[in-house]
This record gives structure tokens, sequence and C-alpha cells, in this order.
């Protein structure tokens, strides 16, 4: 038994053994008194329990001051690694920006050279440019139909044919022109990619700098909510090397293909002349008969649409005589209520269940039936009203449909207009724009959708 088991159970009360009295008359006091040994277990259990307390504390201070140690020791080594680690990802992070400064600096020449070489070819596409922007500017502007409007109508298949005969003029040339286009955006692209990624080296480099240049001691420190989670769009090491690498060899790949298409492009081709005045009239009236289904159509819909408003003025001055019909029943079904529960209140031999009270029953179950019959026809008139409002606006939906696509079939048309005048641009930009059909934003799909 321990010292502090020991003090956890109480003393015997002397007052249990038998006081042995010299004096029988002398009164006593009734109180609890402890044996002597009791007295001296208590006393050498404190003494025992400090010491044993004591000790326990020595063995606990010893632990920690060794702790201290070894964790200091630890925690200097780990973040003496951690700063080499820092500081070889620094020399590998300003390796890379230096790759990537100079081939930029490589990128940026092959890009001049190649813009200067599609200078040289656009000359032989200036008195063609006019019907072809018409053609896809025609395209473009019907593509802006929508819903059902958009189908691969008889003018959408003329107009594609329009600009096939217009291709097989300047294909070759224009060819060129646009694979020089196709190249220097692709060069871009990559110079873009490049820059980005030198962007993103310079913020690395610098974040890696500032926490090379942090200790313990640093007045910008502090403690960061959970800052091993894992983070979204973190890779590899292996991968942030793949992908500057690839980033690299992307650019470079891009500078041998500038390369070729430089010394291939000043090839020099046919002469071109076709007569476009058969296909721009079957495009032209193809548009007009559209134009003409269109507004057709359109009349149509408004003529619908007239009946169908006509229709839900009816249906609403039904629904508000219903819903009166409804409203007159109430004060029907009160009286015969009313009348019914009255006269329970008849004494004695007078409670007859008589020719009135059946009457009585008989007209609240009567208001009763007509009054849910008058609220279902409610019901289907609403529900009547709530479909001829679905299908107006249907109706309007389809009607700016069609008013859309009439609007863009004029359009089209106004553009036809340009197809015998000649357009002079003002400025170099705009030269290399209408060069290009570059004010329309759909050349490549309309040609990669042909052929």
């Amino acid at each position: 038994m321990n010292g502090f088991e020991s003090l956890s159970k109480p003393l015997k009360p002397r007052s249990e053994v038998a006081i042995h009295t010299i004096h029988p008359t002398l009164e006593q006091k009734p109180r609890s008194k402890y044996n002597v040994p009791d007295w001296f277990n208590h006393n050498y259990a404190i003494s025992h329990d400090a010491e044993r307390s004591r000790n326990v504390s020595h063995q606990v201070r010893q632990d920690g001051r060794r702790l201290i140690n070894e964790t200091y020791n630890e925690s200097w080594w780990n973040k003496h690694d951690n700063d080499v680690r820092i500081s070889d990802r620094l020399d590998e992070i300003d390796k890379w920006r230096k790759t990537l400064e100079y081939t930029i600096q490589d990128i940026d020449r092959e890009i001049q050279a190649i813009q200067t070489t599609k200078q040289q070819c656009e000359r032989y596409l200036e008195h063609m440019r006019s019907p072809l922007d018409v053609a896809l500017e025609n395209h473009v502007t019907r593509d802006g139909r929508k819903a059902i409007d958009n189908v691969d109508d008889e003018a959408e298949r003329e107009l594609k044919k329009e600009v096939y005969v217009i291709d097989g003029i300047k294909r070759q040339l224009h060819q060129q022109v646009q694979t020089a286009f196709d190249q220097i955006a692709r060069l871009t692209e990559a110079k873009q990619q490049l820059v980005r990624d030198l962007q993103d080296k310079h913020t690395a480099f610098a974040i890696c700098e500032e926490n090379l240049q942090l200790n313990e001691f640093s007045p910008n420190i502090s403690y960061k909510p959970d800052p091993c989670r894992p983070i979204k769009g973190q890779i590899t090491p292996e991968e942030w090397l793949a992908f500057s690498k690839y980033n690299k060899d992307r650019a470079e790949k891009e500078m041998y293909e500038s390369t070729r298409l430089r010394e291939n492009i000043f090839h020099t081709m046919g002469q071109s002349s076709s007569d476009l005045e058969s296909q721009q009239k079957a495009s032209e009236y193809s548009l007009r008969k559209r134009l003409h289904e269109l507004e057709r159509a359109l009349t149509e819909l408004e003529w619908q649409k007239k009946q169908t408003q006509e229709e839900i003025l009816s249906n609403e001055s039904d629904i508000e005589r219903l819903e009166k019909a409804i409203r007159d029943k109430e004060p029907m079904i009160k009286l015969a209520m009313t009348r019914q529960e009255n006269r329970h209140s008849r004494p004695g031999m007078d409670l007859v269940r008589d020719e009135v009270s059946y009457g009585l029953c008989d007209e609240i179950q009567q208001l009763k039936a007509e009054k849910r019959a008058l609220e279902d026809q409610l019901k289907q008139a609403k529900h009547a009203w709530n479909i001829l409002q679905q299908q107006l606006h249907r109706i309007e939906d389809e009607i700016a449909v069609k008013s859309n696509s009439i609007m863009l079939e004029k359009r089209a048309l106004e553009t036809r207009r340009r197809l015998n005048t000649e357009i002079t641009p003002n400025t170099e930009v705009d030269r290399n724009r209408q060069l290009l059909n570059m004010d329309t934003s759909g050349l490549r799909p309309v040609l990669q959708s042909i052929y």
C-alpha cells in the first residue's frame, strides 16, 4: 500500500472503541478520536508521497531538457537541409530562365522574318479580295440565324459553291498567305507560352529567394492553416521539367517549320481569272427566295398570334365567370348549412328528421357537388389558359427568330451590293485584313467545311 492509497482510507475513530472511565458519574462529550498508530501512519504517508512526487518531477525535468536538445538539433538540421534544397532549386530555375530568354529572342527574330516574307505574297491577292470577302461575310451573317431557322438550305449551298469557285482561282496564292498567317499565329502562341512560362519562373524564383532569406527571427512569419495540405494544380518535378522542355522544343519546331515555309513561299503562282457572274446570280436568287419564304412564315405566325390572343381573352372572361359562380355558391351553401344546424336546436319531440331535414341535406350535397363541378371546370379552364400562354410565348419566340432571320437575309443581300465596288484600304492594317478576310472571323471554318 503506497502513501496515496493510505491517505485515501479514513482513520478509524477511537470513539468506536469502548471507553473506560474512572469516574462513572463524569459525563463525556461525544467526539471522534483516532489511534496513535494511525497518526504515525498518516504522517509517514505524507512524507513518502512528497518524496515520490519530487522524484517524478526530477525525472520529468530531465526528460524535458533532453527533448529540448534533441528537437533543437533536429530542427536546425531540417532547416539547413531545406535551405540547401531551396538553393539548388534556385539554380535550376535560373538555368531555365536563361534558356527561355534565349529561345524567346530567337522566336522574335523568326516572327519578324516570316512577316516580311508574307507581305511579299499578299500583292497577288488584292484584285480578288472583294468577292471572297462578301461570300464569307454572307456565311458569317447567316450563321447568326437561331433555332430552327439555322438550316442548311439552298442559299447556304449556293454560297458555299460561290466560295469554292472563288477559291479555285486564288487557292494557291491564298494558301501561301494563309499558311504564313497560321505559322505566325503558331509562333506567336509558342512565344506567349514561353513568356508565360518565363513569368512563372520569375515569380517562383522570387518566392524561393524570399524563402531562402527567411529565418526564425524574421518579422513576417506566422502560423498558417494546414500548410502541408494538397494544393490543386501541384505537379511533380518531372512534370515541371517536361513542361518547360516541351515549350522549348515546341518553339524550336515551329521556328524550323517557319524557316522551311519562308524557303518555299517565294514560289510564283499562276495568273487567275474566272467569271463569277453566274454563281453570284444563283446565290442572290436563292437568298431572295429564302427571304420570301421567311416573310410568308412570319405573316402566318402573326395571324396565329392574333387568334391565340383573342382566344386567351375569351378564356380569361370564362375564368372570371366561373370564379364568380363559385363565389356565388358559397353563401347558398352557408345558408343551407345554417338552416340545418339551427333545426338541430329544436327541443324534445320536435327534433324530428322530417322532409325539411332531408331537403336541406339534399340541398347541401347538391350545392357542394355543383361547387366541385365548377372548381373542376375552373381548373380545366386555367389549364387551357396556361397552354394558350405557352403557345403564345412559343409563337412570339418564333416570330423573334423569323424576324432575326429576315433581318440577316436582308443584310446579306445588302452586303452583296459591294461585289462590283472596289474598296481601297486606308491603312496597311486594313489592307492585311481584307487580303486575309480577318474582318470576318469565319474564313478558316468555312474553308475547312468545304475542303
